[in-house]
């Protein structure tokens, strides 16, 4: 795990989640720069999209989110999609779904921070034409104030409804939405419902700064 970000192990519960229009996201620094805000869809995304340095299945990336304790904060979820059990149609033999193929920009927080909030375009316009996409990160081309975006598939929490094997992910070298078997490989980038900036400081965080204040008057009524 990255030293930059305070990660300890903790059990957490699953947060409901939003997702927004098609507007430019605004996006503000919290945890001092380890997550950004973005008030659009009212997410809090962390800054670095690999913090765990590795690919995982599904189980596996489920469980290490949902552990994730960054400077206090909990609560993280893995980025969620609404399976509306709609492929869409082909155009040149190129699914273009409303959950299912390239160019999804709605039920997908996966789709929204690629296209709305990086500002990048697919692998496949949608007419199922080349956009000319190349290596080495292929259609990621914007990061924005993210770090270690991977060109490759990230999971989402969502199961896919007709499979039990399945899961759904993001490509986001090629701005693809699909069905991935849970016990394949993906990365995993950690997101959280609302604004970090109003969860309440732990009592042991108040507790220790209670302490120190007491023994700063001990120190003053000494001297």
């Amino acid at each position: 795990m990255k030293k930059q970000t305070l990660i300890a192990i903790i059990s957490t519960g699953f947060l409901g989640w939003s997702i927004g229009g098609g507007a430019q996201a605004a996006l503000s620094p919290r945890l001092d720069g380890l997550a950004y805000y973005d008030n659009n869809t009212n997410l809090t995304w962390l800054a670095d999209a690999n913090v765990a340095e590795t690919m995982m299945n599904w189980t596996e990336a489920q469980r290490w989110v949902a552990g994730l304790n960054v400077e206090g904060v909990t609560g993280w979820r893995l980025p969620a999609t609404v399976d509306a059990g709609n492929d869409g149609v082909s155009a040149n033999n190129v699914f273009q779904g409303v959950d299912y193929g390239y160019n999804i920009t709605a039920d997908s927080e996966l789709s929204n921070m690629f296209y709305h909030v990086l500002g990048n375009t697919a692998y496949y316009d949608t007419s199922g034409h080349f956009t000319g996409c190349t290596l080495p990160d292929f259609c990621l081309r914007n990061t924005g104030v993210f770090s270690h975006v991977q060109s490759h598939g990230y999971w989402s929490a969502t199961g896919y409804a007709s499979s039990s094997d399945l899961a759904w992910a993001f490509n986001m070298g090629l701005g693809s939405q699909y069905m991935a078997t849970k016990d394949g490989g993906n990365y995993a980038w950690a997101v959280r419902t609302g604004d970090v900036s109003s969860v309440p400081v732990p009592p042991t965080v108040w507790l220790f700064g209670s302490g120190l204040l007491g023994l700063i008057g001990v120190a003053r009524r000494k001297n």
